[in-house]
């Protein structure tokens, strides 16, 4: 096992659920097995995509066992969300994945409310305590706490944190986190800006639409790091109407969509999330059969 797992590409996965709403665990270990197979170096399961919080504490917990037996006999690596409303149940999920064999964890500020800084400090430290690597999430849309770069410098000095996934948006976060955190490894949090978060030294990406069109993903990702715009530009630019949805509100819909279209099963969302409007539906089709027309769907 690598000493860095959580680098590369890791899929954040979309969870299957059937038409009664019942998690199909069965095709996800399917899903799972194909990514990995597909380019993904491993899985971010139980994040927002994942749509853990709408999950029983069972179903949790077996959603890690089931992506760890599924990427582990593909060869890749899974790295759970552990997000809670408070530490200590955070630090349990922790404690959970590791005996389920995961090998680091991402994990997002307490989110029941504003944290200050303080108390985002203390929450990192009680998680910590498991013994598990932590990839921070840096996700101020949702959480309303954003992890500044001087925040995450703290956090990295204190030796809480390896790396950090960055949903700001704002590319240039990861220079100033560079200067805050030298050795913080910046991975591309959302899908709408992994040529640029490439360019400035990013270590990885956990994506979301990956689990629609994996092998094109892996060939941006590649180009990218590499620093090839004659191909990262094309393929991003043909992409890009898709992988920004990874930063709307109705991300998850959309991409179960694309999977659909593109021969994957997506299904339905769990409530409260509801289907796309009509409006919705039609950008996000003509944009996935843009990348289908282009080839650059998975046979």
């Amino acid at each position: 096992m690598t000493e860095t797992p959580w680098r590369g590409i890791l899929t954040a996965t979309a969870l299957p659920f059937d038409a009664d709403g019942a998690v199909d665990f069965p095709l996800y270990a399917d899903h799972v097995d194909w990514l990995v197979r597909n380019g993904s170096d491993g899985v971010v399961c139980n994040g927002s995509l994942g749509e853990y919080q709408t999950l029983t504490h069972e179903e949790r917990a077996k959603v890690v066992e089931t992506a760890v037996a599924a990427a582990k006999a593909a060869g890749g690596v899974v790295v759970p969300g552990v997000a809670a409303y408070g530490a200590q149940e955070s630090r349990r999920w922790t404690e959970q994945a590791g005996e389920a064999g995961a090998v680091a964890v991402m994990l997002l500020p307490p989110n029941a409310y504003r944290a200050d800084d303080r108390i985002v400090v203390e929450h990192y430290r009680e998680v910590a305590k498991a013994g598990l690597p932590i990839v921070a999430y840096n996700n101020p849309y949702d959480t309303k706490v954003d992890l500044t770069p001087r925040l995450l410098g703290e956090l990295y000095a204190e030796g809480l944190i390896v790396a950090v996934k960055e949903f700001s948006g704002d590319p240039r976060r990861a220079y100033e986190i560079a200067e805050y955190a030298p050795g913080l490894d910046v991975i591309i949090g959302s899908d709408d800006v992994v040529l640029e978060l490439a360019i400035a030294g990013a270590k990885g990406w956990i994506a979301g639409y990956t689990n629609a069109f994996p092998t094109a993903s892996r060939a941006l990702y590649d180009a990218s790091m590499a620093g090839d715009l004659a191909t990262a530009v094309p393929l991003y630019r043909t992409l890009h109407p898709l992988l920004r949805w990874d930063s709307k509100t109705e991300f998850v819909q959309a991409i179960k969509l694309s999977m659909d279209m593109v021969g994957r099963y997506g299904g339905p969302c769990r409530p409260p999330r509801l289907p796309l409007t009509a409006e919705q539906e039609s950008v996000v089709r003509a944009a996935t059969q843009v990348a289908i027309d282009a080839g650059l769907a998975t046979a």
